[in-house]
């Protein structure tokens, strides 16, 4: 595993999001800054009962600086629709803050963060959750799993099912949405996606 320096030294010690969204932005906590347009904080309201967590920026977020407005990010408003989850009520965050990618000519391919860049970037998303404290966090795919739960917990076996972090936070993992847009069984895996999205939303106290 790569050794980073760790983003701790930029996370503030207090503040709300809008202090830890600012002092994002310098973070160079691991090496992933000096490629990215810039870093993407999570957004929602501050009291979010249900918190999202994705794997990292894609190309489209890089350079709009929001998560999920990509083409994942469409499918995930169209799967939270069906489920009966309002997105305005959620916080949406990623567990790497930077998009990590590969150059194909013009193209910039999306490219898995190493565990030393998430384990680098888990501050950030340890202190979103300090901040919003949700009731439920719903855990969008391996990346975001193995921030949150560790390695050795596999979203295939576990997936829709009511789980604990850590710390004894209610969660649910599923599969992330780019997962399903790049799906040969749209239909069939965008039903499964909202039905453990459903799941969550049964959970919420």
């Amino acid at each position: 595993m790569e050794k980073f320096p760790g983003a701790e030294q930029w996370v503030p010690d207090g503040g709300g999001l809008r202090k830890l969204q600012a002092a994002l932005k310098d973070c160079r906590g691991c090496d992933l800054w000096e490629y990215a347009e810039q870093a993407v904080p999570g957004e929602g309201p501050a009291r979010a009962r249900l918190m999202l967590v994705g794997e990292q920026p894609g190309d489209v977020e890089d350079k709009e600086g929001h998560p999920f407005v990509g083409p994942a990010g469409r499918l995930l408003d169209k799967a939270l629709v069906e489920a009966g989850i309002d997105r305005g009520d959620v916080y949406l965050t990623n567990a790497v803050k930077h998009f990590r990618f590969e150059r194909r000519g013009k193209r910039r391919i999306h490219k898995t963060p190493s565990v030393g860049q998430i384990v680098a970037c888990s501050p950030w998303l340890a202190a979103e959750r300090a901040i919003v404290k949700p009731s439920l966090v719903v855990i969008l795919g391996a990346v975001a799993a193995r921030a949150l739960m560790g390695p050795g917990f596999k979203v295939t076996e576990r997936r829709g099912q009511p789980v604990e972090l850590p710390d004894g936070t209610a969660a649910v993992a599923t599969v992330h949405p780019s997962s399903v847009v790049r799906s040969e069984e749209y239909r069939r895996d965008f039903g499964l996606f909202v039905d453990d999205l459903r799941v969550a939303a049964s959970l919420l106290p």
